[in-house]
């Protein structure tokens, strides 16, 4: 008799994953796929991540980071705020006329970094222990 995942999982998985978005989800499954899609291009990958750890950055500070130019730049800026892991904002200096822009990193941005891709990079340690060090004698 085949078990399904739901049986081999005690009932913690549904047998739809679009059963494990919340009754009130914000977003649909589509787009937290979207939002993981965007972050596997490497170039936005490295945005996110400076954006996470080092906080609010201009469009400048992201160029001379990263060592892109601006056009590119842009291009996957616009798709990370597209999916809603980085926001666009504006801010007045004081003293100063007129606006500049900076870019930030979502509660998306943040959780789908941290709990996702950093946490898969990490995880290579475990792997690495659990397989390579437990066939040591």
């Amino acid at each position: 008799m085949a078990t399904n995942h739901t049986e081999t999982a005690g009932g913690g998985f549904p047998e739809d994953p679009e059963d494990l978005l919340p009754e009130e989800s914000v977003l649909s499954l589509e787009e937290y796929l979207a939002m993981h899609a965007a972050v596997g291009h490497r170039t936005r990958y490295e945005i996110l991540y400076r954006l996470v750890h080092s906080g609010d950055m201009s469009p400048k500070e992201l160029e001379d980071a990263i060592d892109i130019d601006d056009s590119t730049l842009h291009y996957h800026l616009n798709k990370l705020v597209d999916v809603g892991l980085v926001e666009k904002r504006q801010r007045t200096e004081r003293g100063q006329d007129g606006s500049y822009t900076y870019y930030r990193a979502t509660v998306f941005g943040e959780v789908t970094l941290t709990d996702g891709v950093d946490e898969l990079i990490r995880g290579e340690e475990e792997f690495d222990r659990m397989y390579n060090g437990s066939t040591e004698q």
